[in-house]
């Protein structure tokens, strides 16, 4: 089904709204050359830029919602095709969609500002605060020890890359067996299998010992620690860490899609493992996120964090990954964060350009969204100098 282009509102910061009628326009001229600039490489010519529609057609991606940010505002934000295929629901800035992978990097900001607030240490053994569960000791924890700092970092040498979730009518597991890959979980036990703190490895598993780090020194539900140390603070009123829906976010969910375009069967998976994977949000929510990070880090008082610890998750602990972030130095004010993520059915990237104030953030409800939302990117960093436009003489 060809993905419609749905005319909806385009959401302004208040600053760019009071300004002059000019400005707007300018605004305007920017989605548009997003919009009809997409790229299959940087350095393509001028008539390879490609139209957001037809792309959205050649991947079969029936939504996207894009927010992005200029001066550490949210300039604009825009949502495209529909939220279900064969429905006529239009993706809109409201639209919530898996984060997936993106939850980490805010789980990161929760646990660093307990770590602030002395409820947590960022290099001491997990398991001397590890209550419910401990990490299973061996050859490789004889030697160096999980720490948070490790887990944050994907270098604790913890196994178990990512999870797929659980679809409609699967039974759900207990995080325990999940922890130790008993049935019905469908992933594989949690366990140390390189020594800790020795090479980069992407972990999802090592956010699930996070997860039950914190809920065993805090006694809460994880969704609750969420909501009280990020998700509140900020202001993300369409986020939530809930792993089913609450029924006044869900009528606003886009159902994930497969590659052949088809609705995932149930509109999506359910994900207890929160910490790795189960943010419900939306790319303005997300920017929200972003900022704070930004903001934080050239030397404005943070909501969230200090800019210490934001320092912190910025610099590269091992390869180029910080505590809950990639980070690249392109050199000049081109330092940048980013954070990808793929559930079934969907796929995003945050990106944010801490001296520029700059960024964006790229949602979509199709497991070949990765591929579209790169080309978006492309199209965006052309247009905000990110990259040099080579499509131009």
């Amino acid at each position: 089904m060809r993905p419609r282009l749905v005319p909806c509102a385009v959401i302004l910061s208040l600053s760019i709204m009071s300004c002059a009628p000019g400005a707007a326009l300018d605004i305007e001229q920017r989605i548009r050359s997003v919009e009809d600039g997409l790229l299959k490489k940087n350095n393509d010519p001028l008539q390879k830029r490609m139209k957001l529609a037809d792309r959205m057609k050649h991947y079969n991606v029936p939504g996207v919602s894009i927010a992005l940010i200029n001066d550490f505002k949210v300039e604009w934000a825009k949502g495209y095709g529909i939220m279900e295929a064969r429905k006529d629901r239009p993706v809109t800035p409201d639209t919530l969609f898996q984060a997936a992978s993106v939850s980490k990097p805010v789980v990161a900001a929760a646990v660093l500002r307990l770590v602030e607030a002395g409820r947590l240490e960022l290099d001491e053994s997990v398991n001397d605060k590890l209550a419910s569960w401990k990490v299973p000791e061996n050859k490789f924890t004889t030697e160096e020890k999980v720490t948070l700092r490790r887990l944050l970092s994907h270098s604790a040498g913890v196994t178990v890359h990512g999870f797929r979730g659980y679809a409609q009518g699967e039974k759900i597991p207990s995080f325990l067996q999940i922890l130790d890959g008993r049935p019905p979980a469908n992933s594989a036990p949690i366990r140390v299998d390189i020594v800790p703190g020795t090479k980069y490895r992407y972990s999802g598993g090592g956010f699930l010992i996070v997860q039950q780090l914190v809920m065993d020194v805090l006694k809460k539900r994880f969704p609750e620690i969420m909501q009280e140390t990020v998700l509140g603070p900020l202001g993300m009123t369409s986020s939530t860490f809930e792993m089913r829906l609450p029924e006044n976010l869900a009528e606003r969910a886009a159902a994930g899609h497969r590659r052949n375009g088809r609705p995932i069967v149930g509109k999506w998976h359910t994900h207890p493992e929160m910490a790795a994977a189960s943010l419900w949000t939306t790319p303005s929510d997300l920017a929200r996120f972003a900022i704070e990070i930004m903001r934080t880090r050239t030397g404005e008082s943070g909501t969230v964090l200090p800019k210490r610890p934001v320092d912190e998750m910025l610099t590269p602990q091992i390869g180029n990954y910080g505590l809950g972030l990639a980070v690249i130095d392109d050199g000049r004010d081109l330092f940048h964060f980013m954070h990808t993520g793929a559930n079934e059915g969907y796929r995003c990237v945050l990106v944010g350009y801490p001296e520029r104030g700059q960024g964006v953030v790229i949602m979509t409800n199709g497991d070949n969204g990765e591929a579209l939302w790169e080309e978006i990117l492309r199209s965006v960093s052309v247009e905000y100098g990110w990259v040099r436009d080579s499509t131009t003489p």
